[in-house]
């Protein structure tokens, strides 16, 4: 494909750009002034559309753009070269110096997907980054980069047959490159391999049951969900989709070594500690796939919501409120049932994770009964920490059944009735009638504890007010606290909801300025980071939800840092005497006039998220380092 692709007059060694929209433009020119565009302005926008989904920046000095345009007559790859580097945004913090940018037709071949996987092969080749940025000519560097390595005493693959799985939650760069890497320590190994890649255009090269049944080992790297069931009895690694990337040959070694993995007939996949390698647990992959399918609907229900409020939205007594019958207000309405949905979508996939498909419905089921406190007598329902518990116990409580040995006559109904059925009955029953009425009785307890602090210290009150909007941002704690408030505008006491203003937005503010921050030390996932720019937008707005992914798939760093932020903010708020006489919190409140004192609850705000920020890239880089330490 790269073959077709490109030729010398595509290739520039000497950018003149010295930021990244100049990088975008001086490379389209390349590819308009060979006639591949139809329209130079069109395919530009699309470009930036690309890069708005998620930066295109990577390790090494390496930035693919691409898009998939309708303003693109024929498919082809410009590259180009910056010798001062320029600032792109990349996973690792470098300047990016080496460019390619890939223009595919739209409504045909996902060309830039193939090239991408062709150009995994080149750019992991030891020495050829710095061979290629050496080319004097682009003759030069054409050749280096169509170049077949011949065969330098490779070894013969005669240990037996590896499979690999690669997958990663955006399903492009990262997913070939960790192909590649296994692919060449497999050959340097002396290994035949086959690697099966999960990426944006469906699941290419499978091994087949004859492949899987003749290999000596299996090496799962992937961030997201495949059929594990597949290599019950084999030798079995699960990693992280970055480590072949960097390590091929130790992770393959560790694969040889690893015990029989073992999965249930049912097929649900049972992973053992011992395949675990990369610091990350079974209870890690379980919430990620709960928090990787929730995300798009966190950002598609938060934005309707934030740009509803911020164009359509009105300050009055009982909130921010939006006409009704406006077109404001059904955007808002979609976004809602966005929201309504993203905390069942959480639980279910976590369940789907543990206990396979027959997991699913009854994952749903109990998150959205967790959600809703109407089933146990609640004003509010448990959040997402009531999701991850309900999907947890699903998961675990299907697999168990569906792991029971069975006649031969039932068994074809346990995965799709049985199974769903009681876990529905199981979890449902439990959160009705066992964790219900302690969660009613909690919510009750802390209102009547608000109520008697309402008149004492307000440095104390501040730091209770603002640590319960932090926990669990729109579950009972959050909720408890904000009811309270909004009481209190009712008896003319407009301090509380000022500070429950100010501490709302901190932690999704919080952790899209994290994001950023993070970028650098790598300690953000893809997914993560491409959150962090809605959580910005639903913080400006006053939707702390926004921050529930991070939280959700990291609660040992992420709750901290934004329950000790929003008490920042608050106490800041107490003690500046800022007021707010809507039920709404967050920058938009301020500027709309709800607040006395609009720059200083900014100010509040801005200090709550800075904090946030700061302890939770503290908290991620010390257990990142920890974690390398353990696995060194």
């Amino acid at each position: 494909m790269i073959t077709q692709l490109i030729n010398e007059n595509l290739i520039r060694l000497n950018l003149k750009a010295t930021t990244k929209d100049e990088v975008f433009n001086e490379m389209v020119d390349v590819l308009d002034a060979q006639g591949k565009l139809s329209d130079r302005e069109q395919f530009l926008k699309d470009i930036y559309a690309r890069e708005e989904i998620g930066n295109t920046g990577f390790e090494e000095g390496i930035a693919i753009p691409h898009a998939k345009s309708a303003a693109v007559a024929e498919p082809a790859v410009a590259i180009g070269i910056s010798r001062t580097g320029i600032e792109y945004g990349a996973e690792d913090g470098e300047d990016s110096k080496l460019f390619f940018m890939i223009a595919s037709p739209d409504g045909g071949a996902d060309h830039h997907i193939e090239v991408l996987a062709e150009l995994s092969s080149k750019l992991i080749e030891d020495g050829f980054i710095d061979a290629f940025f050496k080319a004097e000519t682009p003759a030069a560097a054409l050749a280096l980069l169509l170049e077949q390595k011949e065969a330098q005493e490779t070894i013969a693959a005669d240990k037996g047959l590896i499979i690999g799985v690669t997958g990663c939650p955006a399903g492009i760069a990262h997913t070939y490159l960790a192909a590649e890497g296994l692919e060449k320590a497999a050959a340097e190994m002396g290994y035949e391999i086959k690697v099966e890649t999960n990426g944006s255009i469906g699941v290419k090269n499978a091994p087949t049951a004859e492949e899987i049944e003749r290999a000596v080992a299996i090496v799962v790297s992937c961030d997201k969900q495949v059929d594990m069931a597949r290599f019950n009895g084999k030798k079995l690694i699960q990693t992280s989709v970055k480590a072949p990337i960097s390590n091929g040959k130790g992770v393959i070694q560790q694969a040889l070594d690893a015990a029989p993995y073992k999965a249930d007939t049912s097929g649900n996949s049972k992973e053992e500690k011992s395949s675990v390698s990369s610091g990350r647990s079974n209870l890690y992959r379980y919430l990620m796939n709960g928090v990787s399918h929730m995300i798009p609907f966190v950002v598609t229900g938060g934005l309707m919501i934030a740009l509803s409020l911020a164009i359509g939205g009105e300050p009055t007594p009982n909130g921010m409120q939006i006409p009704e019958g406006s077109l404001w207000n059904q955007v808002l309405n979609v976004g809602v049932v966005a929201f309504t949905l993203m905390i069942p979508i959480l639980a279910g996939y976590i369940a789907f994770a543990i206990g396979d498909r027959a997991a699913l419905a009854p994952g749903f089921i109990g998150g959205w009964i967790a959600n809703n406190g109407s089933f146990y007598g609640a004003e509010a329902g448990t959040g997402f920490i009531g999701a991850i518990i309900a999907g947890l116990l699903v998961g675990y409580f299907v697999r168990f059944i569906a792991m029971r040995d069975y006649h031969k006559m039932i068994a074809p109904l346990v995965p799709i009735m049985i199974a769903p059925i009681l876990g529905t009955v199981f979890i449902a029953s439990l959160f009705i009638f066992v964790i219900g009425a302690p969660i009613a009785d909690l919510m009750q307890w802390l209102n009547a504890v608000l109520t008697e602090m309402s008149t004492g210290n307000v440095v104390l009150l501040g730091i209770v007010l603002g640590g319960m909007a932090g926990f669990d941002m729109g579950g009972p704690f959050n909720k408890v606290a904000f009811l309270f408030s909004v009481g209190m505008i009712a008896n003319g006491q407009t301090q509380f909801m000022g500070a429950m203003a100010v501490a709302i937005p901190i932690a999704p503010l919080g952790m899209s300025l994290a994001t950023i921050i993070g970028r650098k030390f790598g300690i953000f996932e893809d997914s993560e980071i491409e959150a962090g720019k809605a959580a910005g937008a639903m913080g400006l707005v006053g939707i702390s939800e926004g921050a529930i992914p991070f939280a959700a798939q990291d609660p040992l760093s992420v709750i901290p840092a934004n329950v000790i932020g929003s008490m920042v903010g608050a106490v800041m708020a107490f003690s500046f005497g800022i007021t707010n006489s809507v039920a709404h919190g967050g920058p938009v409140v301020a500027l709309l006039g709800a607040m006395n004192k609009p720059v200083m609850a900014i100010i509040c705000m801005a200090v709550g998220a800075i904090v946030t920020a700061v302890i939770c890239v503290a908290i991620k880089k010390m257990r990142q380092s920890k974690s390398n330490a353990v696995t060194a």
